[in-house]
């Protein structure tokens, strides 16, 4: 049986389904993030972008960067995506729009030179000070 897992907006006019399993799990700390979420930093798991159905409605997009495309609701706000335009199989959705985001607990923390200081780190899992391509600049006890 293949694995899944729904989600969608606050609203609710925008459906999704991840299948199969995910590539990675990330809490990104950079400012693009930030500024497009609201949040001190935003957790992303990310699929193969065939593996990732719209079930109901359609996603707004904008371009926060040339490279980068980036969905939302466009009646709640609800950030859904990110996509880079150097890694188009790849589809990042953000964690905690999962009806179970628990389920896709963060395997890295990335961008530490933005973290904000009164947020909480994950002290259990590798921190990078920027992307995950780095050597970490921490790594669990």
């Amino acid at each position: 049986m293949e694995t899944y897992a729904d989600g969608g907006c606050l609203c609710g006019a925008i459906r999704y389904r991840l299948t199969g399993q995910p590539l990675s799990s990330t809490l990104c700390h950079c400012r693009s993030c930030r500024l497009a979420s609201g949040a001190p930093a935003v957790a992303w798991v990310v699929f193969p972008a065939e593996d990732v159905t719209l079930l109901h409605g359609r996603p707004a997009t904008r371009h926060s960067s040339p490279q980068v495309v980036r969905s939302f609701c466009a009646r709640c706000g609800t950030p859904i995506s990110y996509r880079h335009r150097d890694d188009p199989d790849h589809i990042e959705i953000t964690t905690a729009t999962l009806d179970h985001p628990e389920r896709f607990a963060p395997a890295r923390e990335i961008w530490l030179e933005h973290h904000i200081g009164w947020m909480a780190l994950c002290d259990h899992v590798p921190q990078h000070r920027h992307g995950s391509d780095e050597p970490p600049i921490r790594r669990p006890a």
